[in-house]
């Protein structure tokens, strides 16, 4: 199991988006349509394989803040099964939300994803 030091997605001015894991580039695109500010609390990803197929499954707990972070969170959530990922190399087979909890202006939202190697 691997996981991320989000703060380098920023602080490397996305060089680190340019490797084969494909969690980083999902990162960003799932902060892009989170809004900000958002905050990846957790992310982690594991190897997995079928007969056919190699990639990796994810886990992913965000934190959307402010006044406007329940609106969000619902744009969010909408439609994120069909939504579109840009990731080289991989394509993501499958995306669903988990759990979604309130608090005082933040709303975690946890997700798992499973991306494929696209040969």
């Amino acid at each position: 199991m691997t996981s991320i030091d989000t703060g380098k997605i920023v602080r490397n001015g996305g060089m680190i988006l340019q490797g084969r894991d494909p969690l980083p580039r999902l990162l960003a695109q799932l902060m892009e349509r989170a809004g900000a500010p958002a905050t990846v609390e957790r992310a982690t990803s594991r190897p997995w394989a079928s007969a056919l197929f190699q990639g990796r499954r994810h886990v992913i707990a965000l934190t959307l803040a402010g006044p406007d972070a329940a609106g969000r969170r619902a744009r969010f959530v909408e439609g994120i099964e069909e939504a579109e990922w840009s990731l080289n190399g991989h394509f993501v087979a499958d995306i669903s939300v988990d759990a979604c909890r309130s608090g005082y202006r933040e709303e975690m939202i946890e997700l798992s994803a499973l991306t494929i190697e696209d040969w």
